[in-house]
């Protein structure tokens, strides 16, 4: 769209007058104003060249605004149309509205209203217009093409993505923490005709029961102590689009029994109302669980489990697709190699062999916590097994014998070095150690979460 002085503006009338009058207080605004003096006229001017707004009157001899309205709109429903029409004719204006109009004023004009009319109208337009860009942005980061494998695990799973993405299915999606299951959820849902609707992400295992059926189904004023007003839940939130319910096996048997209800009779109910509200939503769910063996032990419903798992998949562990760990690292290395503005060459043969030998408890998280961690800390332009954490490289040379080991050097006193350089190299050794734990790794370190967070915020790492 131009810039806000080059807003192109048409402006309708049959009224000689009102329309000269109109185009000198418009472009006195700034933007660039054209002139058609009926219905008929402003449609083939829309056909000749791009407009941002139309303000075209009702009441047109030629061709009203009405028809204008609906041919225009047929041609290019994103022109935003301002209608223009008396007192008297406020049922025509409905009608425009319902026939795709922005909104319309009655005559005689107020001015001061029209500017902020047309500054509303052209805002909302560019808002749409950015919202589109990032969304067709987003979509392509979730291409499943773009998805990193080519071992034979990870070519099975993505054609069955291919074929489940463009279906209406509820998907369950199994796999060990830090395999990427958000990842392949986002990928079905930007590849399925739901893609233009909002993806809502529920992480079950961090709210507690009562605070996840707040926030899941919403609440009405005064449900509970502090519900000051009414709130819609991410269920509604997610109407038309698709909802992402990770780590589902972790929710209690009372949750259990409300999702059930949701998934058979696809309504919703907030806490504190009594009003049942029909939903629209795709159902994505995921778990580290074998939630077979949740069922047989009593701890998961078995009737939900067979309505979440109409379609399953399952995401292979970073050991099980051993081929993959170079391109996965390679992908990592220049992704924050570019956040942190440096230039790096590579990984190492000894380096990459040491990332290929270990056995990755915490799958594709640890292995980008291990490359950011090494290309934060690094002063030189390759990756080597020097820049690699002591978890992969102590078992690594255990292993092969002390005769594989790097040449020791002469022992020699460490040079000084700054207290805040050796605290961040212990805490991202700490946090590559635990997988990205952040929990763990402020236990392990003996420091409050809080404290650890503002520590990664410092260091640039998420």
């Amino acid at each position: 769209m131009a810039e806000r002085n080059r807003f192109q503006i048409l402006v309708v009338d049959d009224d000689a007058n009102h329309l000269k009058t109109l185009k000198t207080i418009i472009a006195s605004w700034g933007y660039a104003v054209s002139l058609a003096e009926d219905g008929a006229q402003a449609v083939a001017r829309v056909g000749e060249g791009p407009f941002d707004l139309i303000l075209m009157d009702v009441r047109m001899a030629a061709m009203d605004g009405i028809e204008a309205l609906k041919r225009i709109k047929a041609y290019n429903p994103a022109i935003p149309i301002l209608i223009m029409t008396a007192y008297s004719s406020v049922d025509s204006a409905v009608e425009a509205l319902k026939s795709g109009a922005y909104d319309y004023m009655t005559k005689p004009l107020d001015f001061d209203v029209l500017r902020l009319s047309l500054e509303r109208a052209l805002e909302h337009t560019r808002l749409k217009a950015e919202n589109r860009d990032l969304k067709e942005r987003l979509g392509e980061g979730f291409d499943l093409r773009r998805i990193i494998g080519k071992s034979a695990r990870m070519k099975e799973m993505l054609n069955m993505l291919a074929l489940i993405a463009p279906s209406e299915a509820t998907v369950l999606i199994c796999g060990e923490s830090g395999t990427g299951k958000e990842l392949i959820a986002r990928s079905i849902h930007y590849n399925s005709p739901r893609r233009e609707r909002p993806m809502v992400v529920v992480n079950c295992a961090a709210l507690t029961e009562t605070l996840l059926e707040s926030e899941l189904f919403g609440h009405e004023k005064g449900a509970f102590t502090g519900a000051e007003r009414r709130r819609e839940g991410l269920f509604m939130q997610a109407d038309h689009g698709s909802i992402f319910l990770d780590e589902i096996g972790e929710t209690s048997a009372a949750m259990q029994a409300k999702l059930l209800r949701v998934i058979q009779e696809r309504e919703i109910q907030r806490v504190g109302g009594q009003q049942l509200l029909p939903i629209d939503v795709r159902i994505l769910a995921a778990t580290h669980r074998d939630l077979a063996a949740e069922v047989a032990q009593g701890r998961f419903r078995e009737d939900l489990f067979y309505r979440l798992n109409v379609v399953r998949v399952d995401v292979p562990p970073l050991r099980a697709r051993v081929d993959d760990i170079p391109l996965l690292a390679q992908h990592f290395l220049e992704k924050y190699a570019e956040k942190n503005r440096k230039q790096i060459r590579g990984i190492s043969p000894l380096a990459m062999d040491i990332l290929l030998k270990h056995a990755w408890p915490g799958n594709v998280r640890e292995l980008e916590n291990v490359i950011e961690r090494a290309v934060i800390l690094l002063t030189a332009e390759t990756v080597t097994e020097k820049d690699l954490p002591a978890t992969l490289t102590t078992p690594y040379f255990t292993a092969r014998g002390a005769s594989e080991a790097p040449v020791a050097q002469p022992a020699r006193p460490l040079p000084p070095r700054p207290l805040e350089e050796i605290e961040k190299e212990a805490i991202l050794d700490t946090l590559t150690a635990t997988g990205g734990n952040k929990s763990e790794t402020a236990r392990v370190l003996k420091i409050s979460r809080k404290t650890l967070h503002n520590k990664l915020k410092e260091y640039g790492v998420g």
